[in-house]
């Protein structure tokens, strides 16, 4: 293809794949797809530079060609898949650290580095990046910020766009743009571009760089899990801790199926199962952090409250130092756990809902009504609290799914889809973590209405031929193909 050759031409042979068992590994992501269902792209790009990108995107324009971007392709519904082939750019080979300024307390990184590989970088000067997914291994800072993906301590730090200051991109047209404000926490001047960046799936142009809000590192850390009657409770008990000052750093609601999902280690390990209420319907795994004194006062404080909501402290330190580890480190037993080893045969399927406070209990059981009726395996619901210092859900739905099978597949997705347009009638959101993908793009209207044609006319302004992740957010029909 002539596109192709303009491609070596531009960046040379080695930096560009053609061989299709290399190909095909970039054709799925973590979401459920079949086999059949995997799309591999035309060709595949391994850019070094910011200018490697530019020449990449000009080809494309000049042919027409799609352009999609990716990083550690962990993403849960097909943000990253090439749906229409083209180009696929592997952003992995761009993780340079640029510039760490540790007097005032940021980063540049190309947008390819991993999330670990940005805290291996600044740890040695007493900060680090509290944007803090499971994927960090293998989750890039650009991919972080396309897909706006959850953290484990959302409640304390928020999202990805809350330590985003600046970032650079590459347009549809092959324009280089810096959108942000610099190393400057916040600025009221002009339009707040670069916020449109956080879960654009790479359909407004690709991340080449970022400037990025550090933190220091917290001197101790405790961390506990309560559980309660009702999940309803640990809600109203993470308000009653937020109302009294205390400074939460971590926070995670889990349902009585989620609990089971991370006891099952303990229960293989021990042959019984953990001393753990059987009236438990809600589990909160919570921390904090900060000078070890003020910690354990706080913490103290907490658990006191806690019995104010005929809550009790899970007592078994190896249920929660598991789950810490598993959350926060991502270390395994192998064969001992159910994730990450199910995932050989069947994969962790997820709705990425948002509802009100008051509504997550509601909901919980919607969800347990909806994965019933599609007849799927329920791994449970986790509210993750996104929002700092307040309570804000991003929930993942879970359930188990069969990737071979393009029934349960079939049934993942309706499942998925009821769940996502359920959460409307709660005055939600269809997504706080994955982003839209084109699995939404179809109903996208139900949750914008008429501001959607907005949305689409800003997409036109950064990539007026449509080449850029097509399919996702819009879909391919509305983007003028």
């Amino acid at each position: 293809m002539a596109f192709i050759d303009e491609l070596v031409s531009a960046i040379g042979e080695e930096k560009v794949l053609t061989d299709p068992a290399e190909l095909y590994v970039y054709g799925a992501d973590w979401s459920p797809r079949t086999p059949d269902e995997v799309r591999p792209p035309e060709v595949v790009v391994l850019p070094d530079t910011t200018r490697d990108i530019q020449r990449i995107v000009n080809i494309a324009y000049a042919h027409g060609v799609p352009v999609t971007a990716g990083g550690g392709l962990t993403g849960m519904l097909g943000g990253a898949v090439p749906l229409f082939g083209g180009i696929y750019i592997d952003t992995t080979t761009m993780r340079s650290i640029v510039e760490v300024d540790p007097k005032n307390q940021t980063l540049r990184v190309q947008a390819g580095a991993t999330l670990q590989e940005v805290n291996d970088a600044v740890n040695p000067y007493g900060l680090w990046l509290p944007h803090q997914p499971e994927s960090k291994w293998v989750s890039t800072v650009g991919a972080a910020i396309a897909c706006d993906n959850d953290s484990t301590f959302g409640v304390r730090y928020g999202k990805i766009l809350n330590c985003l200051l600046s970032a650079e991109i590459v347009t549809g047209t092959g324009e280089v743009l810096e959108l942000g404000h610099r190393k400057a926490h916040f600025t009221s001047s002009g339009y707040k571009l670069k916020d449109l960046l956080a879960g654009s799936e790479g359909t407004l142009g690709v991340i080449t760089e970022a400037t990025l809000k550090l933190e220091p590192i917290p001197e101790t850390r405790m961390v506990d899990m309560i559980v309660f009657h009702r999940m309803g409770s640990a809600v109203d008990f993470l308000s009653r801790i937020l109302k009294a000052g205390l400074c939460i750093e971590a926070a995670h609601i889990n349902c009585k199926h989620r609990l089971k999902f991370y006891t099952h280690a303990y229960k293989d390990k021990h042959g019984k199962d953990p001393d753990i209420p059987s009236w438990a319907e809600a589990l909160l795994a919570i921390a904090f952090a900060g000078d070890k004194d003020i910690v354990k006062e706080q913490r103290d404080h907490a658990i006191d409250i806690a019995a104010e909501f005929e809550a009790e402290l899970v007592k078994e330190r190896e249920i929660v130092d598991s789950w810490w580890a598993s959350k926060y480190t991502l270390e395994f037993e192998p064969f001992k756990q159910k994730w990450p080893d199910s995932q050989g045969t069947k994969k962790f399927g997820a709705a990425d809902p948002g509802v009100p406070v008051g509504r997550l209990e509601e909901f919980y059981h919607k969800f347990i009504e909806v994965a019933g009726k599609h007849d799927l395996e329920i791994i449970g619901m986790n509210a993750y609290l996104e929002h700092p210092n307040s309570i804000g859900f991003s929930l993942s739905c879970a359930v188990f799914v069969d990737y071979r099978s393009a029934d349960e597949v079939k049934r993942f997705r309706m499942f998925h889809d009821e769940l996502s347009k359920l959460a409307l009638e709660f005055d939600g959101t269809m997504s706080t973590f994955m982003s839209d993908s084109d699995q939404k793009a179809p109903y996208l209207e139900l949750e914008h209405g008429p501001s959607l044609r907005y949305m689409m006319e800003i997409k036109k302004l950064f990539d007026p031929k449509g080449i850029m992740n097509p399919g996702k957010k819009f879909p391919r029909e509305a983007e003028g193909k």
